[in-house]
């Protein structure tokens, strides 16, 4: 069996930033007028007038301050309410595959590959623009890659599961180096017109190279020591779009449950110790200590999520060194979240350093990368 590492990673971040503050006045501008739309309904009993927001309550909800967009146009426009992304002919590189070319440039750079070097690419995200062809096809083609390429969804944790998927078929031989992008354009799914949701999403690439540990070229890399992944149903975290909506009667209008929703409450209480005792599991059974680890590279979803599966790890309130934090400026950016925090913080530890890299999200799905830097 070949030993695996991640040799590599890249971040695409778009141009275009929303504030907290920016978000909350087209917001309540929206708010507003639909509230005066319904003034008599409203007065009546019959209909529940929507709450304003704000920056504090978006602060302590979620410990965002700012999120990255493809395109503010739209979202900020209180007669719209979601991002405005033009058409793209079939011949174009698509939007999802564009932004994968430049975040997987990085990586195979950081790494010392090139194409040639590539056996396979994966595109895991939890949503894609189109149902076929694969994003990572189209992506394969854009980078002169030959082998083979599959786009998988595993919500927030398809990441940390296309990680074990590279890193199975690494170990097994079928191939030597396998590059993931994670497109997350989390601002078409997200329901920006819902006070208690409306801050918590926004967009970026990331990608990673993984690659036989023997043939690595980077000066920071971090063999993948063990990988775990875990699922259990629930609907709490749910968006009911999909190819089948136009054969359901009713289906076609502007229903809230074709975009982002959840039971915030029942997620945070459920998956908090899932995601523990999974860490904390998959770290006894590789005979390793939790205070032995230097890092945690956490889902960016909920500050105070992390802040509370970090202790319930190890064992006490986690630095901010030890558990870096990047959603205040990314917000949640679904499967790219960890991948954001491993590759802004794993170059300052030094050889030997242990760390883990997991994700957590709809499904419900968590995944666990236990990785040490070479």
């Amino acid at each position: 069996m070949n030993r695996v590492a991640i040799s590599g990673t890249g971040i695409f971040t778009p141009e275009e930033i929303i504030t907290n503050a920016e978000l909350v006045a087209s917001y309540n501008e929206y708010a507003h007028r639909q509230n005066m739309l319904h003034a008599d309904a409203i007065e009546a009993g019959e209909r529940e007038p929507m709450p304003m927001s704000a920056e504090e309550f978006i602060v302590k909800a979620s410990g965002i301050e700012r999120r990255h967009v493809m395109s503010k146009f739209g979202i900020l426009d209180p007669g719209i309410m979601h991002p405005v992304l033009p058409e793209r002919a079939e011949e174009e590189l698509s939007l999802m595959a564009e932004i994968s070319v430049k975040a997987a440039d990085e990586a195979m750079k950081k790494a010392g590959l090139t194409a040639a070097d590539i056996d396979a690419v994966i595109c895991a995200a939890s949503n894609h623009e189109r149902a076929y062809p694969a994003i990572a096809i189209e992506v394969q083609q854009a980078l002169g890659i030959k082998g083979f390429a599959f786009d998988m969804n595993v919500a927030c944790s398809s990441a940390t599961f296309g990680i074990q998927l590279a890193a199975d078929m690494i170990r097994t031989g079928s191939v030597r180096a396998v590059l993931m992008v994670n497109p997350e354009i989390t601002s078409g799914h997200q329901e920006w017109r819902d006070r208690d949701c409306h801050f918590i999403f926004g967009d970026v690439c990331t990608a990673v190279v993984l690659q036989r540990a023997d043939e690595v070229k980077s000066d920071n890399a971090y063999e993948v020591l063990a990988t775990r992944c875990l699922t259990e149903f629930s609907n709490n975290i749910r968006n009911n779009n999909g190819f089948l909506r136009r054969t359901r009667e009713g289906h076609m209008v502007d229903r809230r449950d074709m975009q982002f929703h959840q039971e915030g409450r029942k997620v945070f209480k459920q998956v908090v110790p899932m995601v523990a005792e999974l860490m904390l599991g998959h770290l006894a059974d590789q005979g390793i200590e939790p205070q032995s680890l230097s890092r945690l590279w956490l889902h960016q979803a909920n500050k105070g999520m992390n802040d509370l599966i970090g202790a319930k790890v190890l064992g006490r309130e986690p630095s901010r060194q030890e558990q870096p934090n990047v959603l205040q400026d990314y917000a949640n950016t679904s499967s790219a979240g960890s991948i954001i925090a491993f590759s802004k913080y794993s170059d300052d530890l030094p050889s030997g350093s242990l760390g883990v890299i997991c994700s957590f999200g709809a499904g419900y799905s968590a995944g666990s990368v236990i990785v040490r830097k070479l």
